[in-house]
């Protein structure tokens, strides 16, 4: 079975991540300077939520709310889907695809351990896919 762990080979550990009191600006700061669209919301080694482009889209923005002054508390997503290094490349696409997210945190021992997205498993699953293919046509032309 694939699972989160296989990805987690070839991706990097690191973990961008802010505190619940940060302001939505030093957050989009944070997004902007490593180019991602999401972040981690910790309080210590405690994960607290989860900040994206999306909630900044519908939280700040149409609601008329400004960055510099409102903290990420205010406009995080709380409710958390989350994985583990055992979960299942497809249990990860069914969460994201009926829950409609892009990003899970994974836990191991009860720590954050990393983020995976929906782009790291479609490029795990299409790179899976191409050695499969290499595999059987190299067992057909021998």
């Amino acid at each position: 079975m694939k699972t989160v762990r296989n990805i987690f080979k070839n991706k990097s550990t690191l973990i961008f991540s802010v505190s619940t009191e940060s302001s939505v600006l030093e957050a989009l700061q944070v997004m902007m300077d490593e180019n991602i669209s999401a972040l981690l919301v910790m309080e210590g080694p405690e994960l607290k939520g989860i900040f994206t482009e999306r909630d900044y889209a519908r939280k700040i923005i149409l609601k008329g709310k400004f960055s510099k002054e409102t903290k990420i508390h205010e406009v995080m997503t709380a409710k958390l889907e989350v994985v583990n290094f055992e979960s299942s490349i497809d249990h990860c696409m069914q969460i994201m695809t009926k829950k409609h997210i892009r990003h899970l945190p994974v836990i191991d021992n009860g720590r954050v351990a990393g983020m995976v997205s929906i782009g790291d498993l479609v490029k795990f699953v299409i790179e899976d896919q191409k050695q499969t293919i290499e595999q059987l046509q190299s067992y057909i032309s021998s």
